[in-house]
């Protein structure tokens, strides 16, 4: 990993092109407990948080680090759950979308992250009318991001002077 930035964005591409039903994905701000001060946004929704949960150094500005991944999924439906409701299949396709987003994190790796698995999963409040689910993830990274990055560049052409005169030392 060369930075947090290339972690989100290789995250963000494997689920929106691994799950067609996945209408929006961004990083976590608490959007859904804003939504009327918020950017809107399709649904379903995942965002996404970052934490460290442990570092080792392992060379000079680089570390090895325990990464807490966190998919908030959001699932915005006015149908309903109980027992027998005449739309209750399609008021749970919340819970397939969070066996999708199971099967292609858990035990995943990819250039930028390695060893992803699953810790656990929560339903967290909104107060409106969506399904919001907390499922939080690991994985180990290489965190590169103090070392100092140069820029690749061609040298234009160079003229080199030729000598048969030893270099002169004043004593």
């Amino acid at each position: 990993m060369q930075n947090w930035k290339d972690l989100y964005l290789e995250h963000a591409e494997l689920i929106s092109d691994g799950i067609a039903a996945i209408n929006w994905v961004d990083l976590w701000h608490n959007q859904v407990n804003f939504l009327t001060e918020e950017h809107p946004f399709a649904t379903p929704a995942v965002f996404l948080s970052y934490r460290t949960l442990t570092t080792d150094d392992v060379g000079q500005k680089v570390q090895n680090v325990k990464a807490q991944v966190d998919v908030y999924l959001y699932y915005e439906t006015f149908a309903d759950t109980y027992k027998d409701a005449v739309n209750q299949e399609s008021a749970l396709e919340f819970i397939d979308l969070m066996d999708e987003i199971y099967k292609l994190l858990h035990g995943s790796k990819g250039e930028n992250y390695s060893s992803m698995r699953r810790l656990g999963f929560a339903p967290m409040d909104t107060g409106n009318a969506g399904n919001l689910y907390r499922i939080s993830y690991e994985c180990i990274l290489m965190d590169y991001s103090a070392i100092k990055q140069y820029t690749d560049h061609e040298l234009e052409e160079i003229d080199v002077e030729h000598s048969d005169d030893p270099y002169e030392i004043e004593v």
